[in-house]
């Protein structure tokens, strides 16, 4: 089964414009790089695929010491005239197992312009760590995320809850079936593998068995790339509980109730944000943009997939009888699904958004996302609670130098008018849970027109 992925279209546009870079796609694994590109790939009329983890693969890098070589090779073994370059894609798949292969993608660019080329892996950070000179400006980036809520709704075939979910302004009459979809979809998560399985079956029960894999391949990859035994404690040590802290902001030192030390659990937690598994999401003071992260400041974790997530926490059956997800686990779980939600708008770039805070000793805030729009930074709040709660955001607002302010919650699209308790008047715009892949169109919408 394949899933139309909003990725696709980039590739197309890619494919179109001239003088184009060899394509990384960068991402974590089993996200469904490879599926995307195999799918792609039904638009050239020949195909070249390498898996750079086959010894028969890798050796056309290890073999030969040029780039002309190396492409007649590959046209030779593949039985394609080399006449035929311009219709060809190759495709170098886990690439990261080879620092020279990567090295050469500069020389696809500049002496093989003709051939079309895309490389995927995984942990490539590390690789590129070992690559002397990096093809920097020779090659693009594109970046893929497990399924979001509109490509989850693809993949089950619900075409009439995406076409009610991508109208701006939301109709009333969709919120029910959007918000029962919208829950579906925050306990599965978006592993295309996991969202498989359920289409397959319809059923949650028999997914556990897919998260255990999934999240199994993902530790023992990043623990292939550590250097010291004790590295290697550390990466599991956090593995093994960093669950249990979701949506909490957290301190390296002692991290889990261990007698591991800042600068080590520092490095254990980069690495696993390098290899996409657990990101660290840091706060800013900043009203107007641009953003700047206080990386001295405690960070918030957030899991590749929400729904690999909650089968660590084991509350998927406890998720079920919900009504709104904002009560599970102690409201971290809607914050976590609708953080990943804007994550996956990133295309051409892997930015984390923010959250707010403001230390005083009388007067501490924080918020749970600012999004950059035109000279303005959006306060966000995920919560239940009525408007006349929102503490944070009115300290927000009243340093703010506009007037709006966004509630993401399990209620209907409105817009409202308050007052901060200082007298400040600003506009709230409540948007339901499932309307975080669609959030930059509504504050445009939200800014322009009100």
């Amino acid at each position: 089964m394949e899933f139309k992925r909003v990725l696709y279209s980039h590739l197309k546009e890619w494919k179109t414009r001239p003088n184009r870079k060899p394509l990384i796609i960068r991402g974590g694994r089993q996200v469904g790089k490879t599926t995307l590109i195999k799918n792609f790939a039904k638009k050239y009329k020949y195909y070249i695929f390498l898996n750079l983890e086959k010894s028969e693969d890798i050796q056309y890098f290890d073999n030969y010491n040029n780039i002309a070589n190396i492409t007649d090779a590959l046209f030779l073994s593949f039985n394609i005239p080399i006449s035929e370059i311009k219709n060809t894609l190759l495709f170098i798949d886990e690439i990261q197992e080879s620092p020279q292969a990567i090295k050469y993608l500069r020389y696809f660019y500049e002496e093989v312009p003709d051939l079309d080329v895309i490389a995927a892996g995984s942990l490539l950070e590390f690789s590129m760590r070992q690559v002397k000179s990096f093809p920097v400006g020779r090659v693009e980036y594109l970046y893929l995320y497990p399924l979001n809520f509109p490509e989850f709704l693809e993949a089950i075939g619900h075409n009439q809850a995406l076409a009610a979910l991508n109208k701006v302004p939301l109709e009333d009459y969709a919120h029910q079936t959007l918000i029962n979809l919208f829950n579906k979809y925050t306990i599965i998560g978006g592993m295309p593998e996991v969202v498989k399985a359920y289409t397959e079956t319809e059923s949650i029960s028999n997914l556990p068995r897919y998260y255990e894999s999934i999240w199994g391949t993902l530790k023992n990859d990043v623990e292939k790339y550590t250097d010291t035994e004790s590295e290697r404690r550390i990466i599991k040590h956090i593995v093994a509980c960093a669950h249990l802290y979701v949506n909490e902001r957290i301190k390296f030192q002692n991290f889990g109730d261990s007698n591991f030390k800042s600068r080590e659990v520092g490095e254990a937690f980069r690495n696993l944000d390098s290899a996409g598994v657990i990101k660290l999401v840091y706060p800013t003071s900043d009203i107007i943009p641009p953003v700047k992260k206080n990386l001295r400041k405690s960070p918030r974790i957030q899991f590749m997939d929400t729904g690999i997530l909650n089968h660590s926490l084991n509350i998927q059956a406890k998720l079920l009888g919900l009504t709104d997800l904002n009560e599970a686990y102690k409201g971290a779980i809607i914050p976590h699904i609708i953080n990943q939600e804007i994550i996956s708008l990133n295309k051409i770039t892997n930015n984390i958004p923010a959250f707010w805070t403001r230390e005083k000793t009388q007067a501490s805030a924080e918020i749970d996302l600012v999004i950059p729009y035109k000279d303005m930074l959006i306060p966000v709040e995920i919560k239940s609670g009525v408007a006349g709660k929102l503490k944070s955001l009115h300290q927000f607002i009243d340093r703010a130098p506009h007037c709006y302010a966004i509630r993401i919650y399990g209620g209907n699209f409105n817009i409202e008018k308050h007052k901060t308790p200082a007298n400040k008047k600003y506009l709230l715009m409540n948007l339901p849970y499932y309307l975080g892949t669609q959030i930059e169109k509504y504050v445009e919408m939200f800014v322009d027109n009100y």
